[in-house]
This record gives C-alpha cells, structure tokens and sequence, in this order.
C-alpha cells in the first residue's frame, strides 16, 4: 500500500530544488486540497470574464486541449461554454481533485495523465488549440525541457491552430521587487501567495491558508521576451502578449502575461 506523502520535501537547502521532475513531490494530497482556496473559482470567473472563451471564438477553435488542467477551473469553464476538452496534466492527484470538482460541477471531464516533454506519447489526437495556464510552464527549469514541452505542444496542433501560454510578470518581480497584487489571479481571501526568494533561475513561493497550513513553490522566473523568443524558435509564426487580459498594459506592470502564439504560416514571417 503506497502512503500518502504529508510533507514537501525539498531537503535541508530549498533554494538547490531547480528540477523538473521534481513538481510531483510539491503538489502533495493536502496542498492539492487547498489549491481551490486560492484560486477562488468565482473571484477568478468574474476577473477574467470571458477573455479566453473569446480568444478561441476569434481563432475559431472548438477541440481544446488543457495541459495544465490542475483543480480543473478552465476545463470546466471551457465545457460550459460547448468547448470540446481534453484535460492532461503531470500530476494524478490534481487530475483526481479536477475530476471530482467538474462532477461537482455536473461536468465529466476527459482526462489524460501526461509529461508534457512527452506529451504525444500518451495524447494521439489533434487540437485547435492547446492552453497551458496558471503559470504552468515556469515549472520546467530545464531549457532543454522548455523546447521539448513547446515542440510537442506544437506536434500536437493542427496546421491552423494556437497555443496560449501563461506566466507571472517576473520581469517586474526580479527587476523592480513589485509584489504580485492577486487582483486576477489567485483571488482567494486569506490566502497569501508571495515570492520568499527570487534570483534569475529561481523563484520560490511560499503559500499560506488559514490554520497556518504552508506550502512552497519552486519555479524558473520566466522573463517575457525570453518566453515569447522561445515560441518564435520553436516554430510558432506569431505571438501576441496580453497583460492582464488587455493587449495594450504599458502604463503598468501587470501580474500575468499571456501569449497567444499562432501557428498558421505566416508569408515572409512576423516579427510580433
């Protein structure tokens, strides 16, 4: 009988975690339990609105695939909204709590358990567009992992189809020390999601839930030209950066960007 792990594990130097492989061991059952704490499915619902929903409308997508479906909140609002879903994602604990929190919901979801370097492997279809939200993609701390994750999420597109990837704005945090604001993010109250270390391979999170339950992140800070170089380099012929689900976010540092990259041909190449 497999026991539950109770604890994150991150050795005696935390700030030496910068491994892949290693999100397993941080999304343990009762971190996974108070995910929905912080994301506040309503609070989120009413800050975004329907910016993705619109998105893919304008791409014309219907087929989704969820890559990082985590507890389950844009699978279940894609489903509402006549999206046909894919949900996958690296961890089984958080695909068990999405499942259960789309029953809840009176949602069945079609879930896949995937490493997204090797995401093919296990996902044999092909799909208008692929989101990886939630500030996913900093988890890999790789750059090798980062091209094979990007290059299979590429595969797995149609010809015509978009990809749209998600990050904190760690430009902001590792150049500036402006806080994250959770303004449209992680909407919960009395939750506090705060960076307790960030250098330019490493960004480490601490979460705190009431009852003085604690848990931590480790991430690779992402900037966003480096991100959106990235999706050029992999074979993505246009990419558009939101902030804050708005294209024009001079005036302020949002907390999250958002790349919609479009794999369509483009003649002679773009250079957004």
């Amino acid at each position: 009988m497999k026991l539950e792990r109770t604890k994150q594990d991150y050795g005696t130097n935390p700030l030496k975690v910068r491994d892949t492989n290693h999100y397993q061991a941080e999304y343990i059952q009762s971190f996974v339990e108070k995910w929905d704490e912080l994301i506040d499915w309503d609070g989120r619902a009413q800050s975004e609105g329907d910016f993705f929903i619109r998105l893919l409308e304008e791409h014309g997508a219907r087929k989704v695939l969820d890559v990082a479906t985590g507890t389950g909140f844009h699978s279940v609002q894609l489903l509402r909204a006549g999206f046909e879903v894919t949900s996958a994602d690296g961890n089984p604990v958080m695909l068990a709590k999405a499942f259960e929190n789309a029953r809840r919901n009176e949602k069945i979801l079609r879930t896949v358990q995937a490493d997204w370097r090797w995401l093919n492997r296990d996902v044999h279809d092909y799909y208008d567009a692929v989101i990886c939200l939630g500030n996913s993609f900093t988890h890999l701390h790789d750059e090798n992992d980062r091209r094979k994750a990007l290059a299979e999420f590429y595969a797995t597109l149609r010809h015509d189809g978009i990809l749209i990837l998600d990050q904190r704005n760690y430009d902001a945090i590792l150049d500036h020390q402006i806080p994250p604001t959770h303004n449209y993010y992680y909407c919960g109250e009395n939750v506090r999601a705060q960076p307790e270390h960030v250098d330019e391979t490493l960004a480490r999170f601490r979460y705190e839930f009431p009852g003085d339950h604690v848990f931590h992140l480790n991430m690779f800070p992402l900037r966003k030209d480096y991100t959106r170089r990235l999706l050029h380099e992999v074979g993505f012929q246009r990419v558009t950066t939101y902030g804050d689900f708005k294209e024009t976010y001079r005036d302020d540092e949002p907390d999250f960007f958002i790349h919609v990259a479009e794999k369509r041909y483009v003649e002679g190449g773009d250079d957004t």
